[in-house]
């Protein structure tokens, strides 16, 4: 119970703490320092009424503790803290004060400023927005946690030290900053669906903690982009990411059988799947293609909006998904979209094709990235090399964190076998 109030209050807390303090790093320390004397104290007091102002007095004691000892206590930045703020006090006097302004979305985009490495952006946003530790945002984003850590450190440093301005980006700056923010926004809906999946619900403190929650709150984010965003064509691409997290949450009721079983795409029972969602999807879609301006999360939108097809014709449109595959690679040529690609001409017919795809792939993660062994594992067995087929399954097995998704590998490897 404490661990899940921390959690929610995390997002909210960091991006106003740093929003006010224009330091990042210092904003994270002291809310880590809060976190750890809350779950100290939870437990055994009780959560407070209202979690997110104990967790923000004891936040800004703690800055105010470092800016003292760093003599900064006359600082504009420390008085921004104090001012037209409660106190300690106030807040546990008064559990209804009003709720702080969300500033989530405006420090996703400060983290996308263009001073900033594109590569790291992301991953910026995942650590500071939504709370990740880099072993986590490495995982999302196919690379060491070593490395990862490095580049979040100097992204941070290059902040505090350029004094990068905390404002919200004008509309002239926003198309420069908003494929960073929606690639964010995916990967926290990516690593959430994880460990939902995985039935993961992390420690019980620290950034492990609030994986189980960030679908929902990558959903959030993503919707309140769209709504924040004028009505032109920028906005299509974040129409198709809603769209995109939409189809998806939209199959999950069917992803597990009664009993608690991991059931496959092509397997599942459509009559499970979420028709009003799958109908707000579509009509995101619709609305972003009247711009003209396709972009990979409307083609990976649309991609998934053909799977759902299945719900209304009993069929999927797989050499349409073979073509849209072809087409996102030639704007954005990730690993995953390429073995999905392969996947699809597998399902389309074409099992020599996809083998080829598969076998020509080269990317330093590969070894070790789950979805391609299923693949090479799937289109072995669609080609009767069962020998191939059991071994790329158990390398994928080894790669798998899920209970429930192992078992059903486990389940077609002995039917290789047999």
């Amino acid at each position: 119970m404490a661990a899940a109030a921390a959690r929610q209050s995390y997002g909210r807390l960091l991006s106003w703490l740093a929003w006010q303090w224009r330091d990042v790093a210092a904003a994270e320390d002291a809310l880590a320092s809060a976190f750890e004397k809350a779950l100290a104290a939870w437990p055994l007091q009780g959560v407070p009424d209202a979690p997110d102002a104990w967790l923000l007095a004891v936040a800004k004691r703690e800055m105010l503790q470092s800016a003292r000892r760093q003599r900064l206590h006359d600082s504009p930045q420390v008085q921004a803290l104090l001012a037209d703020q409660p106190g300690a006090a106030d807040w546990a006097a008064d559990p209804t004060a009003a709720a702080l302004p969300d500033s989530r979305l405006k420090l996703l985009f400060v983290c996308a400023h263009p001073a900033i490495d594109a590569a790291v952006r992301p991953a910026l946003m995942l650590q500071v927005v939504l709370g990740l530790d880099a072993h986590q945002i490495a995982q999302a984003m196919l690379t060491s946690p070593s490395a990862m850590a490095q580049r979040l450190v100097r992204a941070k440093q290059k902040i505090r030290d350029t004094r990068l301005r905390f404002e919200e980006p004008g509309p002239d700056e926003l198309p420069d900053r908003l494929h960073a923010v929606l690639e964010a926004i995916y990967a926290a809906y990516g690593l959430g669906w994880d460990a939902w999946e995985a039935g993961d619900s992390g420690p019980a403190d620290g950034a492990g903690a609030r994986v189980q929650g960030l679908r929902e709150e990558a959903l959030f984010l993503a919707d309140l982009v769209c709504t924040l965003l004028p009505a032109d064509a920028g906005r299509a691409e974040a129409e198709g990411l809603l769209a995109l997290m939409l189809l998806c949450d939209a199959r999950s009721p069917a992803r597990r059988s009664a009993d608690g079983r991991f059931v496959a795409l092509a397997d599942q029972d459509t009559t499970l799947w979420q028709r009003p969602l799958i109908e707000q999807a579509s009509r995101l879609l619709r609305g972003a293609a009247c711009w003209g301006a396709p972009g990979p999360f409307q083609l990976e939108a649309a991609i998934q909006a053909a799977h759902c097809e299945r719900l209304f014709c009993g069929a999927t449109p797989w050499p349409a998904i073979v073509l849209m595959y072809e087409k996102l690679i030639g704007m954005a040529p990730s690993l995953g979209a390429r073995v999905a690609h392969g996947v699809a001409c597998a399902q389309a017919g074409d099992a020599g094709r996809a083998a080829a795809l598969l076998g020509a792939l080269d990317h330093p993660r590969l070894a070790s990235y789950q979805p391609y062994w299923v693949a090479c594992a799937h289109v072995a067995g669609l080609q009767q090399r069962f020998d191939d087929a059991v071994l790329a399954m158990r390398r994928a097995i080894g790669l798998t964190t899920s209970a429930a998704v192992r078992d059903a590998m486990q389940r077609q490897l002995l039917r290789w076998q047999s």
